[in-house]
């Protein structure tokens, strides 16, 4: 039993610690697919020796330590100099967890941002930087990517195989791209950075709900983008977006580890500091006087929450317009599931249902256990109990998130039995 429970413990360790241990052994030895193998070599060695000598005081050290280690011995079997790997153990001794954000001379010595960048070269396809990026950033499982991606994890696998393939034969740099280079593959990193930040805010999977970690790590690193690229509108706009979907996660669970949902929240809990940060984010956006972007928008329907001390106060008339501007610029099923639910509160739940149902067909949407969720909660409020109940398990059914299960099972008992 301890030992199962000390497994359990290791896991959640990796999960926290694989991505940064993963970026400095990539800088190592300058191959993505071989950092990870040595990285799942310390984590084995872990596995090894912590259930019989216990877990050390900082883990992640430790584990930094033995990865290093064997990302040194791997040089030394390759014949490197002898000067490249004195220079990597000496490296090695100096640890400590805390990684920098310094800026000099305009290099960004930051490992896991450099990653980002690298799992964004674009000789990889988008699927396959989304795909590798949940792999080595997120410590999300094959499974759990699959699962992500309504895709057969066999498929997902060699995705992600071919990526890191094509990363090592084509050569692909660890260094900061500059310039023209950088911008071009500012979108991409963008995108990674904000799925890393969700899978911290609403985990797809486990039996946790919010992962802090993940969200502050996606936090620094968007606030470094936005030093590297100041006259990026869409750079600060997710930045924005972030501060402010992070003042609340403190609230989105109770002290138990139930989850809590946006109308349940208590606002007086939220960080105000964050949110005063993401409105100042905004604002620098809007200044560039350019029009704004997807993330700019979700930051100014985040930032209407934020405002709002009650849900009763929220302007839900704006929201669901910033919806439809949304809708415009970035055009999904899931932007459009986002706006029903804004238009049910503005307008009433049947304009909301009268969306949802227009939407329901969709194939992007066959899988997605919020479409259902969403369902249920417009035709709980229009009385319509049995369907609300039948809508609340299905959504039951589809998520892989422990805590989200139970809420959905619990909100489907309250629709009255079967």
């Amino acid at each position: 039993m301890k030992q199962t429970s000390t497994h359990r413990t290791i896991d959640t360790i990796w999960r926290m610690e694989s991505a940064k241990l993963i970026a400095a052994l990539t800088r190592m030895v300058r191959d993505v697919g071989l950092a990870e193998d040595l990285a799942h070599d310390a984590l084995v060695i872990a596995l090894e020796r912590w259930p019989e000598a216990g877990i050390p005081d900082n883990p992640g050290a430790w584990l930094m330590t033995a990865a290093k280690r064997k990302g040194i011995d791997f040089l030394r079997r390759n014949k490197l100099r002898s000067e490249k790997y004195a220079e990597m153990a000496h490296s090695t001794d100096g640890y400590t967890q805390d990684l920098t954000d310094e800026l000099t001379s305009g290099e960004v010595r930051d490992d896991l941002l450099r990653l980002i960048f690298m799992t964004c070269h674009p000789v990889l396809s988008q699927e396959a930087r989304v795909a590798l990026t949940l792999r080595l950033l997120c410590g999300l499982t094959t499974e759990e990517i699959a699962h992500s991606f309504l895709a057969a994890e066999p498929t997902i696998a060699q995705r992600i195989v071919r990526a890191k393939r094509k990363l090592k034969d084509e050569k692909a740099s660890f260094d900061m791209p500059i310039g023209a280079e950088l911008v071009d593959r500012l979108s991409s990193v963008l995108e990674v950075i904000y799925l890393m930040f969700n899978e911290g805010y609403a985990s797809t999977s486990g039996e946790h709900w919010v992962k802090p970690l993940l969200c502050q790590e996606a936090l620094r690193m968007g606030r470094m983008l936005a030093e590297l690229a100041p006259q990026e509108t869409e750079v600060h706009g997710l930045v924005a977006l972030m501060e402010i979907q992070a003042s609340r996660l403190k609230t989105r669970v109770s002290s138990t580890g139930e989850m809590i949902l946006l109308m349940d929240q208590d606002r007086a809990q939220w960080d105000r500091l964050l949110i005063r940060r993401g409105q100042m984010a905004l604002e620098r956006c809007r200044k560039l006087g350019r029009p704004l972007g997807p993330y700019a928008i979700q930051a100014s329907i985040a930032a209407c929450h934020a405002e709002a001390p009650t849900v009763q106060d929220t302007n839900w008339i704006r929201i669901a317009a910033l919806y439809e501007a949304l809708a415009t610029v970035s055009p999904s099923p899931i932007v459009e599931l986002n706006r029903a639910v804004a238009v049910a509160m503005a307008f009433g739940p049947a304009y909301g249902l009268q969306i949802v149902e227009e939407i329901a067909t969709q194939s992007a949407l066959k899988d997605y256990h919020l479409l259902p969720s969403v369902r249920g909660d417009l035709l709980k409020k229009l009385g319509r109990l049995e369907e609300a109940r039948k809508e609340f398990e299905r959504a039951a059914s589809l998520t892989r998130n422990v805590r989200e299960q139970e809420l959905l099972l619990k909100r489907a008992s309250e629709c009255g039995p079967i």
